[in-house]
C-alpha cells in the first residue's frame, strides 16, 4: 500500500508529520512517500526543512493521496505542475485525503466537487469556491474522500482512515502506541471557545502572514472554471 504525501514549500509540518506518523503504522507492506518536484530539502513553516523521499515522476500512482496545508497552499494551487500531479494521483487513488487547508488544494484540483469536506476553521468556507460542501467537524468522511480539520486534527484524521482500512482494533493499537491521549492545558482550540478577542488576534496575524489569501483562492477558482 503506497501512501503519497504532497510536500511543498511553507507546508505546516504537523499537517504532514502527524498523519505520516500514524499512517506509517498501517502495517503490512505500507510505504509512505513525501513527494515534491525534486529531492532537495523543502522548507516548512516551522523554520526547518524536510527531505522528500520521491519526486512527482517517481510516484505515478498511490493508494492513498494525502495533501497537507500551510501558508504555501496558494502557491501550490497556482503551480500547474504540482496541481497536475495531485489531479492525476487523486483521480485513481483508493483514498483521496487532506489535512487543514490541504483540502483547498484538493478542491482546486477538482477532486472535491460534490463532496462534503472540512478544513482549518478560518478557511473552511472557501471550500464552496471549488464545489465542495464545508462541514464544521474534526474529520469528515464522504465516500473515499477523508478530510481533517486544522493541523492537530491530522492525527484524528489518520486514525479514522486507519480504522477504515485496517479496522478499529488496529487503529486503537496505533493510538495506544503513540500514547495519543489529549489533555490540552487550555480550552482555546476552537473559535467558539477561544473567544472573539483571540480569534481577532489570530485573524490579524494571518492577514500579515498571508495577505490577499482569500482573493487568491477566488482567483484560482475562477481560473480553473469553478
Amino acid at each position: 500500500m503506497r501512501v503519497a504525501f504532497l510536500l511543498f514549500p511553507s507546508v505546516t509540518q504537523l499537517d504532514l508529520t502527524g498523519p505520516a506518523q500514524v499512517l506509517a503504522r498501517l502495517g503490512g507492506d505500507a510505504r509512505v512517500d513525501l513527494v515534491w518536484k525534486t529531492r532537495d530539502p523543502v522548507p516548512t513553516d516551522a523554520g526547518f526543512s524536510i527531505l522528500p523521499t520521491a519526486t512527482f515522476d517517481e510516484v505515478p500512482a498511490a493508494d492513498i493521496l494525502c495533501v497537507p496545508g500551510g501558508i504555501g497552499v496558494n502557491d501550490v494551487i497556482a503551480d500547474d505542475e504540482a496541481m497536475a500531479w495531485v489531479r492525476a494521483i487523486g483521480g485513481q487513488a483508493t483514498w483521496v485525503t487532506s489535512v487543514c487547508t490541504g483540502s483547498l488544494i484538493l478542491g482546486g484540483a477538482g477532486l472535491l466537487k460534490g463532496y462534503r469536506a472540512t478544513s482549518h476553521w478560518a478557511w473552511r468556507d472557501m471550500l464552496t469556491l471549488f464545489g465542495a460542501t464545508p462541514v464544521a467537524a474534526r474529520v469528515v468522511v464522504d465516500r473515499n474522500r477523508v478530510t481533517g480539520g486544522g493541523v492537530t486534527a491530522g492525527i484524528d484524521f489518520a486514525l479514522t482512515l486507519t480504522a477504515l482500512i485496517r479496522g478499529e482494533e488496529h487503529a486503537r493499537m496505533v493510538q495506544l502506541s503513540l500514547e495519543y491521549d489529549p489533555a490540552p492545558p487550555f480550552d482555546a482550540g476552537s473559535p467558539e471557545r477561544a473567544g472573539e478577542a483571540l480569534v481577532g488576534a489570530f485573524e490579524a496575524r494571518m492577514a500579515k502572514l498571508a495577505p490577499g489569501r482569500e482573493q487568491a483562492f477566488r482567483d484560482a477558482a475562477a481560473k480553473r472554471g469553478f
